[in-house]
Order: C-alpha cells, then sequence, then structure tokens
C-alpha cells in the first residue's frame, strides 16, 4: 500500500488547499478518505497543468495573422449602407457626405467621458484591456449552455469594431482578448477612450461623438451638458433600439440608468442626476434635415428590421445595399395628403394622423406616413414630448397600439358566417343590457353610434351601418375565444386568444376593446382582399454587399388561407354597398370613390381619442387613422365616414387608383356563393305583401322558408320575436325584456301586428301595447 503521507508532501501548498475545501472542519480522517484526498490532489495538479498548455496552445494558435494594432490609428472610414424603394431612388444613405468628424478627447465633455466609462466599462482605467469577471461571466455561460455572452471593456469593444468582427464566438473572443492586451501596452488610456469615442456607431449615420451631438442636439459635441452627455453615452449598447429619433422613447430609461451608473461611481451626485433625467424626459430632439432621407418612417423601420436580421454593425458599417418595397411616388402623395387635411382637421382637435398602403397579393408595404410631418415642431408650442403633445413628429404611429373602435367588426361578423349565419340573419338592434361578471361595472349597456335603437336589423345593414348592439349581441353568440383566434390568424398581433387575454377583455372587444396598430389592421384587411389569403407585411425585397453578392432575398409568398373565399366574398360585398350604409353615412360620404368598386369600414372609440378608416381593392389596401399623440379627446363632432380619417383614406385611395380601370372583382361571386330573392323585412324567403330584396348566401345557409318571425293565428299574421340570452348570468332573459321594451316604445296598440294574442303563443311573452294615442 502506497504511503499517503509520501504523497502529500510532493505538492503541500495543493494539498493545505484541497484540505480545506474538502474538509473544512476539523476531524477524523480514515486511510481511505485520505487516499481519495490524494488522488484528487494528484488529478487537479495534472488537470491544472493540462488546462494551462491548452490556454497557451489557443492563444498561440489564434495570434497567428492578427491585424496589427497599429491599424486603430489609421483605420479606412466603414461603407455607407443605401437604402432603395422598388425602382431604385434612393432613400437614405447612412454615411452621405462622411458622417464622422474626428475630434480630440480635450473637446469632449468630461461628463461624456465619465458617462462612457460607467456605463461600458467602470474600470477602465485599472484594467488591462479586458476584464477578469467578464471573461468569468462568458465562462460560465458557456458551460451552462447560454452561448457567448458580452461584458467586453473599452478597449475590447474598439479592438472588436475596428478590427475584428461582431460574431459572437469563442475564435473572434479569444482573438479580441489578444488584441486587447496588446492595444493596452501600445496606447495610453486617453488615446484608447479617444479613439473609442470617435470609432463606436451611435446610430444611424452617426459613427462616433460628434455627429451624435450634431444629428441629435445641433451642437458641437463639447457644447453637451450633463443629460445630453447621457442620452449620447447610453446609445452605443444597442443605437437602433436606443435611438431617439425612431418614436419610442427607449432612450429614457437607458439614459437613467447613465446617470445613476455615474453617481455610483462618484463622477455627479444624486441630485445632479435627478436634475439631469427631468430634463432629459422633456426634449425635443432634432430631426434629420438632410434632403437625402426620404419616407423617413418606413426608412428607419427598416433600419431596424436590417439590424435585427444582420446585426447593428452590419447596418451601420458594412455596405448594405437594400431595395425595399416602397413606391416612392405613392409615398410622396400619401405624405402631402396626411400633412394637408390634418393640419386643415386643427378646428376638431386632431393633432396627428397616419397613413399606410400595402399590396394584398404580395404583402408588400407601398408607403408609410407614420405622422403629419416628420420635420415638424410638437404642438402645442411649449409641449413636452411624451406628457402632453398632440403632435410629435418622429413618432411613428402606424406601429403603435391604440384603440381600433368599430374597425374591427368585419372580422366578427365574418367568424359569424363561417359558423352559418348569414347576412339576412335578423337581430333586434334595442336597448339591452349585459351581464359583465364584474361585481364593480355588473352591467354593461353598449349605445349605437346615432344614439338610437332600430329594431329587426339585418347583418348586411348592422355591419355596413356599423351598429353596435348588434354586433356585441352577435360576439355573445359566436364567441370572443374564436373571434379574437381569427384575428389573430389574420394579422392582429394584440389578439393572441391565450387565457390571460381572454381574461381581460369581454363583449366591448368589438367595439375597441383591445388595442392593436395600424400596420395589423391593414395587413387583416388584406386576408378580405385576396380572398381569405394572410400575407405578412414585407418591407425588404434585396440586401446585397457592397460588391453584390446577395445576402437576403424575400422570399414570394404563397400565403396561408386563414378565410374561407365564400366567407371574404360576403364580407366585402357588405363593405361596398354604398346602399346598405345608407342609413348611418347617407349615400354622398367619403367611403364613396367616385367610378370605383372599393370595400371600406370606419371605426371610432366612444370618447374620440382614434379615429380609423380602413379600405381595400384585390390591388390596394389603404388604413388612415387620427388622433393625437398624447391620447387626448379629439372634438365630439368628428364623425366616421365624413370627417377625421375617411376624407384622408379617400383622398389617397382615389390617388392610388386614378387612370386604372374599374376592378369588377365583387361581379363574380365565388362558384359556392348563390344569390335570391329574400324578405326585405325578416330575412327568410318572400312574403306575400313584404318588401323584397336580393341577398348573397353561401350554399346551404340561404332560407328554405319564411322567417319564423312570421305567426299566423286564426286569419291574422303577426309578429312574434323571440331572442334568448345566451349570456345570462342569472337566468333572466335581458335580450328578451329589451325586445319587449322597444315594442312597447315604439309601437301603439293600432300597429296590431306587434302584439299577438298571448294565449295563442307558447314561450314568448307578448308586451303590453302601449294606449292609443
Amino acid at each position: 500500500m502506497p504511503d499517503y503521507r509520501t504523497r502529500r508532501r510532493k505538492f503541500p501548498f495543493l494539498s493545505v488547499f484541497l484540505k480545506k475545501l474538502l474538509f473544512p472542519k476539523k476531524q477524523y480522517y480514515s486511510v481511505t478518505s485520505v487516499m481519495l484526498w490524494s488522488r484528487i490532489t494528484t488529478i487537479a495538479f495534472f488537470g491544472l497543468i493540462v488546462g494551462i498548455v491548452l490556454i497557451i496552445g489557443l492563444f498561440l494558435w489564434y495570434s497567428r495573422d492578427l491585424p496589427k494594432p497599429g491599424q486603430l490609428v489609421n483605420n479606412n472610414l466603414s461603407e455607407s449602407t443605401r437604402i432603395y424603394d422598388k425602382s431604385g431612388i434612393l432613400l437614405y444613405s447612412v454615411y452621405k457626405n462622411e458622417n464622422r468628424e474626428y475630434v480630440q478627447l480635450k473637446d469632449i465633455p468630461a461628463y461624456l467621458q465619465e458617462a462612457t466609462i460607467a456605463i461600458e466599462d467602470r474600470n477602465f482605467y485599472k484594467n488591462q484591456g479586458f476584464s477578469v469577471n467578464g471573461y468569468l461571466r462568458a465562462t460560465r455561460d458557456i458551460i451552462l449552455l447560454r452561448g457567448v455572452s458580452g461584458g467586453s471593456t473599452l478597449t475590447q469593444q474598439l479592438v472588436k469594431n475596428v478590427l475584428l468582427t461582431n460574431e459572437r464566438t469563442l475564435p473572434r473572443k479569444i482573438k479580441e482578448l489578444i488584441l486587447a492586451i496588446q492595444v493596452d501596452k501600445t496606447y495610453s488610456k486617453d488615446q484608447i477612450l479617444e479613439m473609442y469615442l470617435n470609432d463606436v456607431g451611435y446610430g444611424g449615420a452617426n459613427t462616433g461623438v460628434e455627429a451624435a451631438a450634431e444629428t441629435y442636439f445641433g451642437k458641437h459635441v463639447k457644447e453637451l451638458d450633463l443629460a445630453q452627455s447621457a442620452v449620447v453615452a447610453g446609445l452605443p449598447q444597442d443605437p437602433n433600439y436606443y435611438d431617439p429619433l425612431n418614436g419610442q422613447r427607449n432612450y429614457v430609461a437607458r439614459s437613467y440608468n447613465v446617470l445613476q451608473a455615474m453617481v455610483s461611481q462618484g463622477n455627479i451626485t444624486q441630485k445632479q442626476a435627478d436634475t439631469a433625467y427631468n430634463e432629459l424626459k422633456n426634449f425635443t430632439f432634432l430631426s434629420p434635415q438632410d434632403a437625402s432621407i426620404k419616407a423617413p418612417w418606413f426608412v428607419l423601420y427598416v433600419k431596424q428590421l436590417l439590424a435585427q436580421q444582420f446585426g447593428d454593425n452590419m447596418v451601420e458599417n458594412g455596405g448594405l445595399q437594400v431595395t425595399t418595397t416602397l413606391d416612392y411616388g405613392i409615398e410622396q402623395k400619401a405624405e402631402q395628403i396626411v400633412k394637408d387635411q390634418v393640419t386643415n382637421l386643427g378646428s376638431l382637435d386632431v393633432g396627428n394622423g397616419a397613413a399606410l398602403i400595402m399590396d394584398p397579393q404580395t404583402g408588400d408595404i407601398l408607403a408609410m406616413v407614420g405622422g403629419k410631418d416628420y420635420f415638424g415642431d410638437p404642438a402645442p408650442n411649449g409641449c413636452k414630448p411624451g406628457v402632453n403633445c398632440i403632435f410629435e413628429p418622429n413618432i411613428n404611429a402606424t406601429i403603435i397600439n391604440r384603440q381600433p373602435g368599430s374597425s374591427l367588426k368585419p372580422v366578427m361578423y365574418a367568424t359569424a358566417f363561417e359558423k352559418g349565419y348569414t347576412p339576412a340573419t335578423m337581430i333586434m338592434d334595442v336597448k339591452t343590457d349585459f351581464p359583465t361578471g364584474d361585481p364593480t361595472s355588473p352591467i354593461y349597456t353598449p349605445v349605437n353610434y346615432d344614439g338610437k335603437y332600430h329594431g329587426p336589423v339585418q347583418l348586411r345593414f348592422a355591419l355596413a351601418n356599423s351598429l353596435n348592439i348588434p354586433a356585441v349581441k352577435m360576439l355573445a353568440r359566436v364567441g370572443i375565444k374564436d373571434v379574437m383566434q381569427n384575428a389573430f390568424n389574420m394579422g392582429i398581433q394584440n389578439w393572441n386568444p391565450t387565457s390571460d387575454n381572454l381574461k381581460s377583455v369581454g363583449l366591448s372587444l368589438v367595439l375597441g376593446g383591445r388595442e392593436t396598430t395600424l400596420l395589423d389592421e391593414v395587413t387583416t384587411y388584406s386576408v378580405f382582399a385576396t380572398g381569405g389569403i394572410k400575407r405578412n407585411p414585407v418591407f425588404i425585397t434585396k440586401v446585397t454587399d457592397s460588391k453584390g453578392n446577395v445576402l437576403y432575398q424575400a422570399p414570394t409568398q404563397s400565403g396561408n388561407r386563414v378565410l374561407p373565399e365564400d366567407v371574404t366574398f360576403l364580407i366585402s360585398h357588405i363593405l361596398s354597398d354604398n346602399n346598405a350604409r345608407t342609413m348611418e353615412f347617407g349615400p354622398y360620404s367619403s367611403l364613396v370613390v367616385s367610378g370605383k368598386t372599393v370595400s371600406v369600414k370606419t371605426g371610432t372609440t366612444d370618447s374620440k381619442r382614434d379615429n380609423w378608416t380602413v379600405g381595400y381593392t384585390p390591388d390596394y389596401v389603404v388604413g388612415v387613422w387620427v388622433g393625437n399623440d398624447d391620447n387626448e379627446t379629439m372634438n365630439q363632432q368628428l364623425a366616421s365616414g365624413i370627417t377625421g380619417a375617411a376624407p384622408i383614406w379617400n383622398a389617397i385611395m382615389s390617388t392610388v387608383l386614378k387612370g386604372k380601370p374599374d376592378n369588377t372583382w365583387l361581379q363574380q361571386p365565388p362558384s359556392d356563393v348563390t344569390a335570391m330573392q329574400i324578405d326585405a323585412l325578416f330575412g327568410g324567403l318572400p312574403v306575400d305583401g313584404q318588401p323584397t330584396r336580393s341577398e348573397y348566401f353561401i350554399k346551404g345557409t340561404q332560407p328554405t322558408g319564411p322567417s319564423p318571425v312570421y305567426k299566423k293565428i286564426g286569419d291574422k299574421t303577426y309578429y312574434v320575436i323571440h331572442e334568448d340570452d345566451p349570456v345570462s348570468t342569472d337566468g333572466q332573459n335581458r335580450w328578451q325584456a329589451g325586445i319587449n321594451d322597444w315594442i312597447k316604445q315604439n309601437h301603439s296598440a293600432a300597429d296590431w301586428q306587434w302584439y299577438p294574442p298571448s294565449d295563442a303563443l307558447t314561450g314568448t311573452p307578448t308586451p303590453t301595447p302601449s294606449p292609443t294615442p
């Protein structure tokens, strides 16, 4: 048996260390345990030697052919990324006129230097170009299969930006470490900091702090104060996400973190940080006034998409040549229409508007107008952006969630038609109470836009005139979950019918109870325009590098069928029927495009905070929103279909259809859709003495007899209307109670058809007639 005491003496330091590690408390050791401990000591020692050898080997291997640290001083400027419209018109050149100016460290405010160090590399002046803690975190993440993480020092970031690539791989991290150590030995800390502040990207076309200061604040970098320095210092981590001009205000939280990091470093006091934070929350940033930026909302959105696909460094420095779906001719006209008409709506307290145009057959976004004037000033004068401005120029209103009002009712009616309801289905538009299950507000009583109750209404007219009560009743019948599922399938991302989402909505869903974006609404209506085929919105069709190598080519979308063709035909036909909507909108509303067959739907929230119009043909979907960026109410005189979004929509749709022949798509119904004459009052087969009209039906759903409302008793025919209450929680039939009240209020005893004798009926209460006047 080997003498364990001899083995202990071979590596006394390692033995003591492992002894304390494995046996922290003094205790009796058996011969077996000591032997085991001795073997572990030996294995650990040789493992350490092997690890050191491997590390040295890796460093030697990856040290081959590394760029020279001296290249930092003489590095070439990056190639510009150019974004074009579909016909090759240049929309934006990232480095046009070399938007970069090198400044010496002495001309960069101490606040900006300190802010950068505090948020990016707090031990910059102490480390040797790398962070031990950062590499320990990286090692942990690799062991836990989390991938290669960040945690680079300023020196490493400089090396990565100028001498290496932005890929997240172990070889690149090793090369980065080697070069960072070399750079740290070659240059002083101040030289490294100066190069970093001049080489890092600060969003858009801005490389270096001077370009950032000029673009965002209209100042030289040496003129920046503490708050402005905090904004700039926070950008390099994710320039596109924190870009102050993208309308999402993500820079606010990031700047707060920068200021708190400066406090923890002792650069500033908490009072200074609080003062600066209050200042930066209300900044009015400059907009790029360079004439080379066209379709700014679209371009900035495309930049974000590119960053997600290729990474910030590639977008900022990679010389990408990007062909987009935008039609700049249409974009220019749409921008001018929105600007002119929103300006004219000032008397109705409308501060902003947005428009989006899609080709439904491809998904291509042809125009994206995110506001009335990207280069305008916030309004009213003296307002604080993000607080009380009805108009903020840099907000892209096409991608912000707002309440849709009634604009998504067609999705609910499409769901109803899938379940066998028809455009001739009759439902009673009467005052009706709906239980909510909420003890704080147990009853929900919707009202119509015009404040009236219209009695028996067929679904064609309920949808065409956007009547609220029939819509809520139909939602109760077809089910909230199924409607949300259809909407989600069609493109409304915020309507995913998860259990949590279902808990947060009720029957008001169909009147605007859950938010969505204009982009998602246009995508959803494109499904109706294509006969049920969903195509995702497309912004980028092709990306190449500066040498012409194709990096990305958008695939041709065949699309997915999410609705039956016959259902979409019925919806589209109703939304194009000007006669059907005349009751609410009149015969000459802005929903009529002269000489063109167009389907269209409006939507307005009860409080007049949002007003929408979305319409389509098989060739174009045009969506328009108007409202205020601070979500303030508009004037209550704003009338959907007459003022607000509808005239803007009409002007844009008329423009894109100008000179094109009328598309006769709705004159040729699908093979399983048939037309027939029906009773114009209650929707069954024609009844002697009653007016008739023509209606389309999906085969198998057409009526086979007169409406069951007609009841012949003796030699007289009465109207017997009965509706069950599918949402009652206490056994009360509130729907029938509402019908009975409406009959009493609108028909006297002289209207004997509405008052059948009670003893001749079963299960249907007869209302007591009002006295004859």
